[in-house]
This record gives structure tokens, C-alpha cells and sequence, in this order.
């Protein structure tokens, strides 16, 4: 149902006004009682963790085989819209788009920071001596699991859906619709309004974690390059005047604001990435991505069968999430990339109309994981280098605070003025990852809203941006010393009840996919 007329014109009101309320009254609680917020964050990520455990990892691996059997089958010749229709953007502006949605902010912040806390922690994968050549290696082909095929496999899922029932069924452009094989005119009541808010609060949880990450690493850039304080202040007032500059971009639309500083992003990511590989290391580079890449296509199996054992109870207060090494490393990333989901696939399902189905999961997955393997093993690697041969302690720096990471590897390098210019050009790439991040996130909010609307009111824009930053800025505070598992903790937990929501689209897709083939191969 949509709104004719007064302030929610144009949008479902029972998604926006519910969506508003519950977000409205997880703000209030945790500036009212930070303590108990924080606690009961807290408390719920070891929940999450002790219990739905397995529940993430066998998604996180079976999404993937999902995407790859779909498009190595004969339905990855569907194409996704009309058979006449051709891409709207070119190869470059189509990737830089999705990629930029997909893994900007956080894998500029976890890029060096990830394999450092393996290198000097070990992993459940590893019996190398912890600071070691092997143990960089081992260090690394974790992180690329971590970032790889199951991070892109997850976003598959969402877009292709979308894409496939909206294009090529010609579906209202509504994550509901996704389920329509499976729930017919059932998305259409109240069913369907559930779903929809369930996306909603994913998407906007996911997102607000990514801004405060974010934000944290463009403190310690403009702490590292001119001194400015890194505080819980400072990231607030840059929250606010970063998001100001995403509401314009969002305003001005796909094909104008966001695609350009899409494609800017690019541009700063490919300038920073020849910074690392030329000036860095460059043979241990090559050669850490390499032995890596291979190591992860070899343990990719074990690392996705791996589940870890506990005998914590939640009954037990002293019981927390913090020792497991899944409950701090890939419980959060399969949580949070299924937060992200909803907003990445309507951004990339928005963005490919036009390509086949296998064109669209080499393109989202497979080019988009080496993509981050390179930039892992450029940022990663000279960090990881650095340590190892020139006796630094960037690892010790990182595990006192992450967001200084970034900052601490180009330090280690010593190329004075140079350094200080990669340094703000680095601080600037997150700044722009984090404008593009937010505005297409709100742009999806507002679509989401009302119910597959590809140009949603400005209004409904600004209003959903503004309440992005907020719940941004709330997360910090409310976490104090603690933000980062906060953080992470808001996305984990929303993204559990729409990870059942993609299970289903998986079900649906098949059976869509089933039923286009066949009328395709169907005599004339």
C-alpha cells in the first residue's frame, strides 16, 4: 500500500513508520541507559554466537555454491531483463559501482588490520609460530576467506534475485517480491510489509556499522596526516558534515552523484594500490598473493566445513562471545555481509539490468574477489612485511587501535613527503567510500520503503540519511572503549532474521529460474 498524499506520500507507511518507531526507541534506550545497552549488545552477540554458530557458516558457504551452480547451469544464460535489452554502463563504471557498495569503507579498514591480528594471534587453521613468514602466509589466506567468494556470494543472492524477478518477470523492483513464487499475492499483506522491514532494519544496521568504521579511520587519517584529536567528538561532527555531503550525492541521483564518485573511488583505490605495490615490497607482494590465492583454493573446503567447538553455556554470565575465534572473526563477517545484503543487491540488481546471469556472477563474484585479493595482499602485505623484516611493531599498534592501522603501514615505509600525501589521499579514499556508502544506502532505504520505487522523493532520501548518521553516532557513543564490537554486534543481529529471508529467496529463484527456462525452451 502505498501513500497518496501528506508526509509518507509516495512510500509504504506501515514499513516507514514502523521501521522509524523501532529505531527510534533502540536510540532513546541506549542514551538513556548506555550501560544496560551495552551490556544487552553485549549479551546478544554471545547469544548469537554460542547459538547460531553453525547457522552462519553453513550459509556463508552455501550461498556461494548456490550463485556458482546457477551460473555454470543452463539457466546462466538468462539474461536479466528483456533478450533485446543491453548493460546501461560499461564494464568499468558497472564494477566500480558494485565494488564500491559492496567492500569500500570496511576493507580499508580490515585490509591491514585482519591479517595482522592472525599474524601475531594465530588461527584455528595454522600450527605456524606466531610472527613468522608461514604465519603471514597462513595470516593472509584467512583474511582472503574472509573477503573472498563467500562475502560476494552472499550479495549474489539478494541482487540476482531482485534483478531476475524485477527485469525479467517484470516483479514490482521490492525485496517481498523475491518470494513471490513461493508466497504468490501473500506478498502483497502483511507478510509481505515483514519482510520488507526486516530488510530495512538489516540494511540500516549494516550500513550505520560501516559509517562508524569509517569514520574512525578518517580520525586517525586526519590525526596522522595534521594532529587533529581522535575522539569521540571529532567523529561525530565528521559524521555529520560527511553525511551532508551524501544526502547531496544521493539527491542527484544513480546515473549523476553516485556513479561518479563511484567511479572517483576507483580511480583513488587503483592510485593508492600502485603506492603499495611499487613503493612497498613489490616481489613479497606478487608473492604473498599468489602462495595465498593458492592456499585459499586449496583449504577453501575445511576453512567453510570448520566450525568451532564450545562449551560456554548463555545460562553462564561469565560466558561471552570473545572466546570463540568465530564469535570475533567469521560469525562477524557472515553476519555483517548478510546485513549488507539487502542494500548491496538492491544497489547491484539496480545497476546490471541487461547482463546474463553468468556474466552477473563472474562479475559480482569472481572479478570482485580478486579485485580484493590484490588490494589484501598490496595493504596487508606491506604491513605484514614491514613486521617481518624491518623489525616494526605494526601488529602491536593494531591490536591497541584498529583504525590507526592504515596509517601506521605507510609510516613504516619512510618516504617522508610522499607518505604524508598517500597518507590524506588514503584518508580521502575512505571519506569518498563512506559518501558512497551512505547514499546508496539511503537511495535503497527509500526504495525498499516504497515498495521497489526507483526514484524515491528527495525528502524520504534526506530523512533516512539524517537517520543513518544518527544511529551511527549513537552506536559509538553507547560503545565508548567497546565501539568496534558494538558495532559489529548491530549488524550480527539483524542480519539473522533476513539471512532466513535469503535462504528462502534461494528456493524462489530456483523455482523462477525453473519456469522462465522452460517456457524459453518451450516449441514456438
Amino acid at each position: 500500500m502505498i501513500t497518496k498524499k501528506g508526509y509518507t506520500k509516495g512510500m509504504n507507511p506501515y514499513i516507514a513508520y514502523i521501521s522509524f518507531f523501532m529505531i527510534l526507541l533502540f536510540t532513546l534506550y541506549t542514551i538513556i541507559a548506555p550501560e544496560h545497552s551495552s551490556g544487552t549488545i553485549d549479551r546478544t552477540r554471545t547469544f548469537i554466537t554460542l547459538y547460531a554458530n553453525v547457522w552462519y557458516v553453513v550459509l556463508g558457504g552455501l550461498f556461494f555454491i548456490f550463485c556458482l551452480a546457477i551460473a555454470i547451469s543452463p539457466y546462466g544464460k538468462i539474461k536479466l531483463g528483456d533478450d533485446d535489452e543491453t548493460p546501461e554502463y560499461s564494464y568499468f563504471a558497472w564494477f566500480a559501482m558494485l565494488y564500491a557498495a559492496g567492500q569500500g569503507i570496511g576493507i580499508i579498514f580490515w585490509s591491514i588490520a585482519e591479517p595482522m591480528f592472525h599474524f601475531a594471534s594465530g588461527t584455528p587453521f595454522s600450527e605456524a609460530t606466531a610472527k613468522t613468514a608461514e604465519a603471514a602466509n597462513d595470516a593472509m589466506t584467512v583474511t582472503f576467506f574472509h573477503w573472498g567468494l563467500n562475502a560476494w556470494g552472499i550479495y549474489c543472492i539478494v541482487a540476482l534475485a531482485l534483478a531476475f524477478f524485477t527485469y525479467r518477470m517484470k516483479k514490482p523492483f521490492s525485496i517481498r517480491y523475491t518470494l513471490y513464487p513461493l508466497l504468490g499475492k501473500m506478498v502483497e499483506g502483511w507478510l509481505g510489509t515483514l519482510i520488507d522491514i526486516i530488510a530495512v532494519f538489516a540494511t540500516i544496521f549494516g550500513i550505520a556499522t560501516s559509517l562508524g568504521l569509517g569514520v574512525q579511520q578518517i580520525n586517525a587519517g586526519l590525526n596522522a596526516v595534521w594532529g587533529v584529536p581522535q575522539n569521540v567528538t571529532t567523529q561525530l561532527l565528521l559524521i555529520s558534515v560527511i553525511s551532508a555531503c551524501a544526502l547531496l550525492s544521493v539527491i542527484s541521483g544513480v546515473g549523476r552523484g553516485i556513479k561518479y564518485m563511484s567511479i572517483a573511488n576507483m580511480w583513488l583505490t587503483i592510485i593508492l594500490l600502485l603506492f603499495f605495490i611499487v613503493l612497498g615490497p613489490t616481489l613479497y607482494i606478487i608473492k604473498l598473493f599468489f602462495t595465498s590465492s593458492f592456499s585459499y583454493l586449496i583449504e577453501f573446503i575445511p576453512m567453510n566445513l570448520f566450525v568451532e567447538g564450545t562449551e560456554q553455556s548463555f545460562s553462564d554470565p561469565e560466558s561471552s562471545w570473545k572466546g570463540l575465534w568465530q564469535g570475533w572473526w567469521t560469525v562477524f563477517y557472515w553476519g555483517w555481509w548478510m546485513s549488507w545484503a539487502p542494500f548491496v543487491g538492491v544497489f547491484v540488481a539496480r545497476v546490471s539490468r541487461g547482463r546474463t546471469i553468468r556474466e552477473f556472477v563472474i562479475g559480482v563474484a569472481g572479478v570482485s574477489s580478486i579485485l580484493s585479493f590484490v588490494w589484501l595482499a598490496a595493504y596487508g602485505g606491506t604491513a605484514l612485511y614491514s613486521d617481518l623484516m624491518n623489525g616494526t611493531d605494526i601488529a602491536g599498534i593494531v591490536q591497541n587501535n584498529v583504525a590507526d592501522a592504515l596509517y601506521a603501514t605507510i609510516d613504516s615505509m619512510n618516504l617522508g613527503s610522499i607518505g604524508t600525501v598517500a597518507s590524506a589521499v588514503g584518508t580521502l579514499l575512505v571519506a569518498t567510500y563512506f559518501i558512497t556508502s551512505s547514499d546508496s544506502g539511503t537511495l535503497v532505504i527509500a526504495t525498499i520503503m516504497s515498495e521497489g520505487e526507483e526514484h524515491p522523493l528527495y525528502r524520504h532520501r534526506v530523512f533516512w540519511g539524517v537517520m543513518e548518521g544518527m544511529l551511527a553516532s549513537v552506536l559509538l557513543v553507547v560503545g565508548g572503549n567497546a565501539a568496534l564490537s558494538t558495532l559489529q554486534t548491530a549488524s550480527i543481529a539483524a542480519a539473522l532474521p533476513f539471512s532466513v529471508i535469503m535462504l528462502l529467496m534461494c528456493v524462489a529463484l530456483i523455482k523462477g529460474l525453473h519456469q522462465e527456462h522452460r517456457r524459453m525452451s518451450a516449441p514456438v
